[in-house]
């Protein structure tokens, strides 16, 4: 008997997976939404081994794939759908394989359609040149009448029937090809992400998915199953032995069920049949769920397996009712809990069918309450020095549980945190001037660590005036982007000395630095443009490209778009910014050009368009590669310019001026709090709505700028 239900179940597991190709073994196709995506992605991405080019790669490659199964001396035509014998050349669904048109008069010709079209990628699919991916990937590109192509051209494609042609959303591509053109755009997203969203190609919407593919390619992909030829496609680019084959497969071809599971929507064919078997019996519950192994921050949990009619394939964990994590043996370890915590545990089995056990009865677990605090910060160091900044680090902290982030001071007050980096960049000091620098550790539960050994920090003597600083901004159309900085200090300034970095969308880290070099003399500019620009002017101008190949990074960080702050960086100090650090999605400046008022003598930490911008619409960049300075470097307002009391513990400062001022006051993120005007009567500010903390405040007159921190305590 033992060995009839051995058998049985090896039968019905060869029937679930006769068809599965080879090319997918190993990976773990349980997965469901962006986890089996990425799974799939990563797999198409390092296995697309031969890039092709786009002459004479991908005509030879459309030559072997893409003959008509029915008469080997025509390839098929996608939007095609008529024999030939009505006379209109336009409609044909299938020519002679060597007619082929490389320009001038096409009609009767056929040329390489780029399915998810070139200009609607962002950026475009040949940002990079034409020769290899993005923009000669062979699952992208199909045989096409020529004239055809051109009346497709760019228009995203959306709802229709019957024939291929211009619909009033867009264009159609045919009750036959519907199909084919989804999979496609499926697969052009996984490989090339961001870059090749399905809303940038279709017109349908994204809210029902997890991502950003739309519900027209989900109802194709249903409507017009996987056909011969599109599988045929897909075994000659595997085969690398063939001189045109990538290397690749479209998984959506294979299985259509994958976008499925992927996105959900309307369910595909499943050519595999492990995901719609005849199997509907739910695995036995698991038992004996066991925790040990307790830490402050991590659980260890086991159970006894279940069992099958077909075979258990994974479990998944789920603590206090929430799904945490799954996998295939019968024990793993939650980590990340929190310190003195406890926490519902159950378990439920999973078979290939993705039939699931109920869950099992809850056990509780306790994490250890944590009451060690981290080891004190060593080698604490100070470098990057200005007349208004300097840049800490320290050697990390270890703890019992985590380390989640430090706390830096200045002469005993707090100056700001970190979450886990050991680097601290202090901005808003007086020059010529001695901090005393110490960080404390800390963990999740507040334990926190001895402060640091004081180690001092001096910042430059005043450098107002004598400093580089960004002087215009184009965040023009496409990849027509540039960054110009100005030198109007009296000497030359090595560049090495400086870079540039951009915050992504107003959130999170600054981007990797990107390095200048070269040498900069007084009175002139230099021009960094992004790798990809086309405009005659910027590149004409350009004095440093970014490399932009057209894959990640894209040119960063000459990649900028409207609510990308950027930061011209003395090694790890911040010394002047286009946009406010952490001032979310909201544009600043989209497709805008921005030029320093020519008052402007120096950089700040703090960004006022207003006062020290001019805006231009967008591709304008005439005066790009040249900055005039009007302002005196020799007012003595800004130089003789005092706050008192401070630390303040009152409800006013006041300012020693003998000019009017116009005064703005930002928390140390660069978020403005109060602003106002003062002159030699008018001399003190209102900060009651304060809350304890570090300040800076900026002070502007006609001729120059000036900023101070100040503490309220």
């Amino acid at each position: 008997m033992l060995k009839r239900i051995l058998s049985t179940i090896l039968i019905v597991l060869s029937s679930y997976a006769f068809s599965q190709e080879a090319y997918y073994n190993g990976l773990d196709l349980n997965l469901t939404g962006v986890a089996l995506k990425n799974v799939l992605a990563t797999k198409i991405i390092n296995t697309h081994t031969n890039s092709l080019s786009y002459s004479p790669g991908i005509w030879n490659a459309s030559m072997a794939t893409d003959v008509n199964p029915t008469n080997s001396a025509e390839v098929l035509l996608i939007y095609g759908w008529e024999n030939g014998s009505d006379g209109d050349s336009n409609n044909d669904r299938e020519r002679g394989i060597n007619d082929t048109c490389g320009g001038g008069s096409c009609i009767g010709l056929w040329n390489r359609e780029h399915v998810f079209a070139n200009s609607l990628a962002d950026p475009d699919l040949d940002a990079s040149g034409t020769s290899g991916p993005p923009y000669a990937d062979a699952h992208n590109l199909r045989p096409c009448d020529s004239p055809t192509n051109s009346s497709r051209g760019n228009k995203k494609f959306a709802i229709g029937s019957g024939n291929s042609g211009a619909v009033n959303d867009g264009w159609y591509p045919g009750d036959e090809w519907k199909g084919d053109v989804a999979r496609m755009i499926m697969y052009m997203y996984l490989r090339y992400g961001n870059q090749c969203k399905p809303t940038f190609v279709g017109v349908g919407s994204s809210t029902g998915t997890p991502d950003d593919m739309i519900d027209l390619f989900l109802q194709w992909n249903v409507d017009d199953p996987v056909s011969d030829f599109e599988r045929q496609r897909n075994t000659y680019h595997e085969n690398t032995g063939n001189t045109y084959a990538q290397g690749n497969r479209n998984p959506f071809i294979d299985n259509p069920r994958l976008a499925t599971r992927i996105w959900g929507g309307p369910e595909a064919e499943d050519t595999w049949g492990i995901y719609t078997s005849v199997d509907s019996e739910a695995p036995t519950v698991p038992t004996n769920v066991t925790v040990s192994n307790e830490t402050t921050f991590s659980l260890d949990i086991s159970w006894t397996a279940s069992t099958d009619n077909v075979g258990v394939t994974s479990y998944e964990i789920y603590v206090d009712g929430n799904l945490s994590t799954a996998v295939s043996s019968t024990s793993t370890t939650l980590s990340n809990l929190n310190s003195n915590t406890t926490y519902a545990i159950r378990v439920s089995a999973k078979d290939l069918a993705d039939n699931a056990s109920a869950q099992s009865t809850a056990v509780n677990g306790t994490t250890l309450e944590d009451t060690e605090a981290p080891t004190v910060p060593t080698n604490v160091a100070i470098s990057n020095e200005t007349d208004t900044a300097f840049s800490i680090t320290w050697t990390a902290s270890t703890d019992n549980t985590a380390v989640t982030g430090y706390d830096v001071y200045l002469d005993g007050n707090l100056e700001g945190s970190t979450t886990t980096a050991t680097m601290y960049d202090v901005s808003g000091l007086t020059a010529s001037t001695t901090y005393a620098v110490t960080v404390k550790a800390k963990d999740a539960v507040g334990n926190q660590s001895a402060a640091s050994t004081p180690v001092n920090g001096t910042t430059n003597a005043s450098s107002s005036g004598n400093e580089l600083f960004f002087s215009e901004y184009i965040e023009g159309s496409g990849n027509n982007k540039a960054i110009e900085i100005a030198n109007i200090t009296g000497s030359t300034i090595d560049l090495s000395l400086y870079n540039l970095r951009r915050q992504s969308n107003g959130s999170g880290s600054w981007s990797t630095r990107y390095d200048l070099s070269g040498m900069l003399t007084s009175g002139d500019v230099v021009v960094v443009i992004n790798g990809a620009a086309i405009d005659a002017t910027i590149l004409a101008e350009a004095d440093i490209t970014v490399p932009n190949n057209g894959t990640a990074p894209f040119g960063e960080p000459l990649n900028f778009n409207g609510n990308d702050p950027v930061g011209l960086f003395k090694d790890n100090a911040l010394i002047d910014i286009i946009g406010v650090f952490d001032g979310g999605t909201g544009n600043f400046a989209q497709n805008t050009t921005l030029r320093r008022k020519s008052s402007v003598t120096g950089p700040t930490t703090t960004f006022d368009e207003a006062n020290e911008w001019d805006s231009f619409p967008v591709d304008t960049v005439d005066d790009l590669g040249s900055y005039t300075s009007t302002a005196s470097l020799g007012d003595d307002t800004l130089d003789s310019f005092k706050i008192f009391p401070n630390p303040v513990s009152g409800n006013t400062i006041h300012i020693s001026t003998t000019k009017t001022l116009k005064v703005s006051i930002y928390n140390l993120i660069g978020k403005k709090i109060l602003e106002g005007t003062l002159d030699q009567v008018n001399d003190t500010i209102d900060v009651s709505s304060l809350k304890s903390g570090v300040y800076i405040i900026n002070a502007t007159t006609d001729t120059g700028a000036v900023s101070k921190k100040f503490i309220k305590i």
